[in-house]
């Protein structure tokens, strides 16, 4: 009687399995996101995958397309209703409020991880996929804005990926000015209405903001001409915006005005930003973010200031990946033991090595000739060769990779000869 085949699962759409030189990049990617956050003292958090729905319905809107359409939302044993996080911000905001992390305000926080939406996968953009995620909560001052755009301008370049990317910078002014604003492209839109696109005409009384960043060329002749912010504008909200644009010129980080760039949840106040680039194709969006006076308030807690930015750790690692090859570690010494006696040996004097900060390759099997040749491969300045001879002795045969040479060391002698090399 014939075995019946197992077939294999596959992996489901929209998510991937990241190998090789992409998950050097990815992590290249993360690594120096922590190391830029500590540069500006923010503070790491860890948050749950998974919250009550209610979160993120409060706070991205019901009738927005990631509430209404994207959110993987399901009923726990309980019969609570609990969704994948699809974002870090209304999270934090839950952690701020629930925790009695106001003693610390204002607080600098940061994190990153994967977040989940149910969209049609494209380049960069996946249903399971990454962000970094940097947030100022409980800071009303322009300065905040300031540091976390100065902070993001850093990374990117850090990463090495700033050419050809643009900071696009707008505001949306305090809830008077963006009131007053909404007012009226209500009433310059209904004058247009019947053609516009169908998204367009559906958003036109609810969320009329959005209509400025339709991508529907139906929709661009009358974008064009439609009301901008600073006709609304209170003193205030430009004398915040004039600080922010100052504070930016001040630290060198170059800006373009974009008047058009909004964010459609009336929670949103002030600064509004996205740094761009064409190097992704039509989701150019390489980071964003803007400050979110209103998020606590509707999370049912008092009145708090906040402003905050995320990354697709992917679409970054695209980047990173396109101007350099971001390669696996090389190791500073190779170890090639000769012997079953040597390999037990050998166990030994690598957790030695490692113990002491080096990187130490020893591959699990092979003759001398496969060894030597996994040695070279794998960077190292140095080969540990090890056979009977010189177990008995207490040495190993120390190759320089680079001139050739050779000497027998005591193996005690080994991390000292390396680290002078």
């Amino acid at each position: 009687m014939s075995k019946q085949a197992i077939s294999t699962p596959q992996a489901i759409r929209g998510t991937q399995d990241i190998f090789g030189p992409d998950a050097e990049a990815f992590g290249h990617v993360v690594e120096t996101f922590e190391r830029v956050r500590k540069l500006y003292r923010f503070r790491r958090v860890e948050m749950p995958v998974f919250e009550k729905t209610t979160v993120f319905s409060r706070s991205l809107g019901e009738t927005t397309d990631v509430v209404s359409k994207e959110m993987y939302s399901f009923e726990d044993r309980g019969g609570e209703s609990l969704t994948l996080r699809p974002e870090f911000t209304a999270g934090l905001a839950r952690a701020y409020l629930t925790n009695g992390w106001q003693q610390h305000a204002p607080l600098k926080i940061a994190t990153h991880g994967p977040l989940f939406r149910y969209e049609r996968p494209q380049k960069g953009r996946y249903r399971q996929f990454h962000q970094i995620d940097a947030e100022v909560i409980g800071a009303a001052e322009p300065q905040a804005d300031v540091e976390l755009l100065v902070m993001a301008d850093q990374l990117l370049r850090e990463l090495g990926i700033a050419e050809g990317v643009t900071l696009n910078l707008n505001t949306l002014g305090d809830a008077p000015s963006r009131e007053a604003w909404r007012a009226a492209l209500i009433e310059y839109f209904r004058a247009h209405k019947d053609q516009l696109s169908e998204e367009s005409q559906d958003r036109l009384e609810r969320n009329p903001l959005r209509i400025l960043d339709s991508k529907d060329p139906r929709d661009k002749p009358f974008t064009a001409d439609a009301p901008m912010i600073d006709q609304f504008l209170s003193d205030e909200a430009q004398d915040f915006f004039g600080k922010v644009t100052a504070g930016l010129d001040a630290a060198g980080v170059a800006w373009v005005r974009a008047p058009a760039l909004v964010r459609g949840l009336d929670y949103y106040r002030h600064t509004a930003f996205e740094f761009i680039t064409d190097r992704l194709g039509a989701q150019g969006t390489v980071l964003g973010g803007g400050r979110y006076d209103g998020l606590l308030e509707a999370l049912g807690g008092p009145a708090t200031p906040a402003v905050g930015w995320a990354a697709g750790i992917e679409r970054l690692a695209m980047l990173v990946a396109d101007t350099r090859t971001i390669a696996e570690p090389a190791a500073d010494v190779a170890i090639v033991p000769m012997g079953a006696a040597a390999e037990a040996a050998c166990l030994g004097l690598a957790a030695t090595l490692r113990r002491g900060g080096l990187v130490v390759d020893m591959g699990y099997r092979g003759n001398m000739k496969k060894r030597m040749s996994r040695a070279n491969d794998s960077g190292a300045r140095f080969a540990l060769i090890v056979g009977e001879e010189e177990l008995a002795a207490g040495e190993a045969m120390v190759k320089d990779l680079v001139t050739g040479t050779q000497e027998r060391l005591a193996l005690h002698a080994i991390p000292a000869h390396i680290a002078s090399a």
